[in-house]
């Protein structure tokens, strides 16, 4: 949980996870393919991680992305779209991942902690193989959105 000052406890009882679904414009969307060998490897995801104590989620998103795909976004420039979280009792501190959209940014994306990055149409993001909560947060993202 986050406490009044926007830093999370010391002991929170659930795992805060960023994530962006980066827009060209055009009706394409970023996705980042997970190394193999890590968890859920060879699988596509919206790019972001792990929200550390004393980082707000889009502060952290803006620290996410730039390790991950190298480019520049505006944390004024990101706006709330969904979450998904994974069920009570998966794990001892359950994911919750918070998922922004974003349509500016600067620099190329590229895949700089491995695996590789592409863009694609809403139907084809439904398409590719996912991690579960990744699922849901295509499935609402582009829910009223046409292919």
């Amino acid at each position: 949980m986050f406490r009044g000052n926007g830093e999370l406890e010391s002991n929170p009882t659930w795992t805060p996870v960023v994530a962006l679904a980066l827009t060209d414009g055009e009706g394409r969307w970023l996705m980042h393919k997970r190394p193999a060998g890590k968890h859920h490897g060879g699988l596509w995801e919206f790019p972001g991680g792990k929200v550390e104590s004393g980082e707000t989620p889009a502060n952290a998103l803006v620290r996410e992305i730039a390790e991950e795909l190298g480019i520049a976004i505006d944390s004024t420039d990101l706006a709330p779209a969904t979450f998904a979280q994974e069920e009570e009792g998966a794990r001892e501190k359950p994911i919750v991942i918070l998922l922004y959209t974003c349509a500016r940014w600067k620099g190329d994306p590229q895949a700089l902690e491995g695996g590789e990055v592409d863009w694609f149409t809403p139907a084809e993001v439904r398409e590719l193989d996912k991690p579960p909560l990744d699922v849901a947060l295509a499935a609402s993202l582009f829910a009223k959105m046409p292919d």
